[in-house]
Formats: C-alpha cells, structure tokens, sequence
C-alpha cells in the first residue's frame, strides 16, 4: 500500500507542478488523505493529455467495465479530470498545484489543510525551477494609463469580456484559512474559471456560474480590498485568481523572497512623482510585496523594484497620482504562452521533463 503511493507521488513530481519528495514523508499523508490505494493505483495509467477509458484500461491492464465508474467518481472527487463532450467521456491526470488541491475546496479538512500547510514551503522550492510560472500578474484596470503598453491579455476588463462562460468560485486559499482561525475576512468568492473549467467545475457542484458583468464587480470588489489579479499564464486564460498577500500560498511565499519581481511574471512595476507624493503612506498600506517605503525623512514613497510584482494597486489609492505603473524594460518584457497546454509544455521543458 505504502508502495502505490510513492510511485504517485512520483508520477505527480514528473508533471509541470511538481510534487517533491520530504524527508517528513508529508507528501504521502496527503496522498493517503486524498486517494484510496485503488485510485492510487489507477491515477498512475493517466497522462495529462484526455484519453478515454478503454485507452486507459489498456494501460492499466483492467477491463474498461471495471474502471469506468471508479474513473467517474474520481473526477467528482477533484483526483483526476473528467471531461463529458456529446456524451463522450473522457479522463487526465491532474496535477497537484494548480489542480487536485484546488479542487479540494468542498471537500476540506483539519486534518489535510495542516498536511497542506506543512507541505507548502517544499513546493514553492519548485517555483524558481522555471522561468514560465503558471500563473502571471496583471495590473488592476483602474491603474492602466496611455503611456502603458498594454495588450488585450493584459487587460482585466476585456480578458473577461472574451468569456462566455465564466463561473466563479470559493477562494481554497482564504476558505482553509477561515476554517483553522486564521482568516482575513476579505472576499472568498475571488476565482473566476473559464469556458471548459467552468464545465467542470460546474459538474461537480463547485461554484457559481456569473455574467460578465458580475464578473468585472467582483474584480472591482477586490481591487477594494487590496487582491492581486492573477491569470493563468497565457494569452487566453482559463482562470483569473484574486489573491491576497496573507492568505494566497504563492503570494505569501514570493513575499518572503528577497526579490518577488524576478519570479513573478509581470510587465509592469511602480514609480512614484517625487513633486506629487505627499507622503501619505496609503501605498505603502496596500502593497503586497512591502515594494514600498516612505524615505528618511517620512515624506516621499521610494519603489524597490525587485519586490515590485506591477500589480497596480498602489495606484488606486493615491489621491494625488503620485503613483503610476510604467513598462519593463523591453528586455524584462514577458509575452505569455498562447494556451495552458503552451504554459505547462513550457513548465515541463524549463524542469527538464523531457
């Protein structure tokens, strides 16, 4: 038994997220948490491309009949993706972060939110592995001025209104917060899932689906709050997150860093007007990433841009437009991958995958 589950942890480290291996053994607890030794067993017959069953069953050298409904009721419980198109079904592997844990959110523990939190800081080791990351930072809408060079994809507001199916959903971050004590009260419907995650979301009765105008108020209301947006990183995104620095475990971690803007993939970083900033220290309030602090003399805002990740929200607060975001230099510049697929083929060549 002990075997099926270092053999999927394994098969979990080799996907673009990763799974390390510790010396606590925390990774199997949550395995053992999350998957029953025969659903161990066939996640390890799964690749991350759809595949139907009778190509798995090969695989995995059982009779289709006897799998089929055990693949089914691991895609409802969030262990694999399943996919129903035309009445077709089909299944893949999921990988740890971002995927089987996000799709814990309904499904939550004391117990496994510890495991979780005691296992985070060996996957954020993975984090500078790559240089594509899954997720980027765009800057709010409300601190996008003319001088930027800013793309479609860039854009938070016309990133939605591509969408026509969009379907928000709880916060897994903020939500396993809240349960063990240590919540920030901020918003917890803060994920917006696109087109066929919608789906799949929907499917498994996680979630809400929304309009696209409900979808920008959310925005809104987390820019109030002091939430970074972050997309999938690509040109067309299946996910927008609206993150917080207390709560958001890739947040909290890159804060900790010495230099957050060289992990995150960002084109923009703050710059303040010396003659306009009145030393209010509203933006030093609102930033994530403690990027900036009032000089000596506690009367101008300075930017460390190597903590600044461009999201923008130091902007909305300012009251005298001291602050703005300006552009990378154009060889700081990140164009992201066209699709997820893109990203995470990306993901798997930077770590050597293949």
């Amino acid at each position: 038994m002990e075997d099926v589950y270092k053999k999927l942890a394994v098969h979990l480290d080799n996907t673009p997220g990763g799974y390390p291996e510790t010396e606590s053994g925390v990774e199997l607890r949550i395995l053992k948490r999350l998957f029953t030794p025969q659903e161990a067993e066939l996640d390890l017959s799964l690749v991350m491309m759809p595949e139907s069953c009778e190509v798995i069953a090969k695989r995995a050298n059982k009779n289709p009949d006897q799998i089929l409904s055990m693949l089914i009721e691991m895609g409802q419980k969030g262990l694999i993706i399943h996919v129903n198109r035309d009445g077709q079904d089909s299944f893949m592997l999921a990988q740890f972060v971002v995927g089987i844990w996000e799709y814990q959110v309904n499904r939550l523990t004391p117990e496994l939110i510890q495991d979780f939190n005691e296992y985070v800081p060996e996957l954020m080791k993975t984090l500078d592995k790559s240089k594509t990351q899954q997720l980027r930072v765009v800057p709010v809408t409300k601190s996008v001025n003319t001088e930027l060079n800013i793309m479609d994809h860039e854009h938070l507001e016309e990133l939605i209104k591509t969408q026509s199916k969009i379907l928000v959903a709880p916060c897994i971050c903020r939500k396993e917060h809240t349960m063990v004590g240590k919540g920030c009260g901020k918003m917890e419907e803060a994920c917006l899932i696109f087109g066929s995650g919608a789906f799949i979301y929907e499917s498994r009765g996680i979630g809400r689906t929304i309009t696209q105008e409900e979808a920008i108020d959310i925005v809104k209301k987390g820019v109030e709050q002091g939430l970074v947006a972050q997309p999938s990183n690509s040109v067309k995104p299946i996910n927008i997150c609206l993150c917080c620095d207390c709560c958001c475990q890739i947040l909290s971690n890159i804060k900790k860093t010495q230099a957050p803007a060289k992990i995150v993939n960002s084109n923009y970083q703050a710059a303040v007007d010396q003659d306009l900033c009145t030393g209010c220290q509203a933006c030093e309030d609102i930033c994530p990433m403690d990027a900036i602090e009032m000089d000596e003399a506690n009367t101008v805002a300075t930017v460390d841009i190597d903590r600044c990740i461009g999201c923008g929200l130091c902007v909305t607060v300012c009251e005298f437009e001291a602050m703005a975001l300006k552009d990378k230099k154009d060889e700081e510049r990140w164009e992201p991958p066209q699709t997820i697929v893109d990203t995470y083929m990306n993901i798997a060549k930077e770590k050597g995958l293949f």
